[in-house]
């Protein structure tokens, strides 16, 4: 990069003369002596070439070059200015530009705090927000095509040793999703293996491996392996597949808000079982944007779907 031609410290004692028209009160509001202004204003004129005030005994004043610089002066300093003011937003997270991916039904939890939260406190941040799945998040991460990630069941950590880094942000019951006219809807609660005969609507596993075995376990627990008939990727469309009586399933608490007429959604027993929230980011990143989110994050909160909150699962982190 070239050397400028004019060193910044010189058009700023420039501009500060130029408003000042006074030696003595210049170098006071630069907080120098009077001399070095003097020096600083010669090599000035020097570089330009021709003077740039008149001096006479009790008078100051710009000459036409002077006056000419000076609006130029003036916009470097400021653009400089401003150039500091913006480098400082985006060290300190305050700005930039950060790309959240989210599952989907976390659209009906956590994100909206944890996007106001993060507006509120960072309101010059720009948010790049993508809807994906679980494990479309994981690669994402690995590709560095996101920078943080909102997703249910995630992997095992390898002991803080991997590459991604996970911290629980809440843990929430399943509930049993079942047509409004449905024989078990009428009860308060339903028993996961009372559903041992019915046919299963769910996530295909790929989208979400490790939610798809948590709730698969769910039901080897309570002695029965699920007769899935359909496979949906989102939650919204299992549910509109369950109203419209394909079959019944397991979903977590969150999928509630959702609201749908031809569905009916009943806490299930065992109330132990719950499904985990994470946030996930790249252990490698040091930026302060990913930092301020995680602090907004929070972790280790219990369901904030509202209802059938219970203790999170021991050991999250």
């Amino acid at each position: 990069m070239e050397r400028p031609e004019l060193p910044l410290p010189q058009l700023h004692a420039f501009a500060v003369l130029a408003e000042e028209l006074h030696f003595g009160h210049a170098a006071a509001r630069l907080g120098i002596a009077q001399p070095p202004l003097s020096q600083q204003i010669a090599r000035l004129e020097t570089k330009v070439g021709h003077p740039l005030f008149v001096r006479e005994p009790g008078r100051v004043a710009l000459t036409p070059a002077g006056r000419e610089l000076l609006p130029a002066a003036r916009r470097a300093l400021a653009g400089l200015a401003d150039g500091l003011a913006a480098a400082r937003a985006v060290g300190s997270g305050r700005a930039g530009r950060l790309r959240i991916a989210f599952s989907a039904s976390l659209a009906l939890t956590v994100l909206p705090g944890v996007l106001g939260t993060f507006r509120e406190r960072y309101p010059g941040v720009d948010l790049d927000l993508r809807e994906m799945t679980t494990a479309p998040q994981l690669d994402a991460l690995r590709e560095r095509t996101i920078d943080v990630g909102l997703l249910r069941e995630p992997p095992d950590d390898d002991g803080g040793a991997g590459p991604l880094g996970f911290r629980t942000v809440l843990t929430e019951p399943f509930v049993a999703v079942l047509p409004a006219g449905h024989p078990l809807a009428g009860r308060r609660t339903v028993d996961v293996a009372g559903l041992a005969d019915e046919p299963f609507v769910l996530l295909p596993r790929p989208v979400g491996p490790r939610l798809y075995d948590r709730i698969t376990e769910l039901c080897g627990t309570a002695g029965f392996a699920p007769r899935i008939v359909q496979h949906a990727v989102e939650w919204q469309t299992v549910c509109a597949l369950v109203g419209a009586g394909l079959g019944v399933s397991l979903a977590p608490a969150g999928i509630r808000r959702l609201r749908l007429r031809e569905v009916a959604f009943r806490p299930v027993e065992p109330r132990s079982a719950r499904t985990r929230v994470a946030v996930a980011w790249r252990r490698e990143d040091r930026s302060p944007l990913v930092a301020n989110l995680l602090a907004a994050v929070g972790g280790g909160g219990e369901d904030r779907a509202g209802g059938d909150a219970g203790r999170t699962e021991p050991g999250a982190s």
